[in-house]
């Protein structure tokens, strides 16, 4: 007597095998991808406060956290207060960038330390 149940369970994996088989192959395929990730290198001292402004090189907060660390680092100073580096001083530059397009933005921040002295 013939089992219909197991030659039609089989039937149906002979059928799937091939798709089965593309779908594994190409997840392990895929796997193997790196991640696409930009290596951007970024010349702060180039960056002009129109471009600051106008986001042209990346999240102006990300630039002012940049800059608050090299300039906290040149005065040897290792605390800092985030939230008057995010609400006082990026918005301080932004004003300052704002007024002074040209200007390249590591000099306004130089700018306004002077005056704070």
């Amino acid at each position: 007597m013939r089992d219909f149940r197991f030659e039609k369970a089989m039937l149906t994996f002979v059928r799937c095998t091939p798709a089965l088989a593309i779908a594994v192959g190409l997840i392990f395929a895929l796997e193997t991808v790196p991640a696409a990730r930009a290596q951007v290198r970024i010349d702060v001292s180039k960056i002009t406060c129109k471009q600051f402004v106008d986001r042209e090189v990346g999240d102006p907060r990300d630039i002012a956290i940049w800059l608050s660390g090299y300039y906290h680092g040149k005065r040897g100073e290792t605390t800092f207060d985030k939230v008057k580096l995010v609400n006082e001083y990026a918005k301080e530059v932004r004003d300052y960038c704002i007024r002074n397009p040209q200007t390249f933005v590591m000099q306004a921040v130089e700018t306004l330390i002077e005056r704070t002295r």
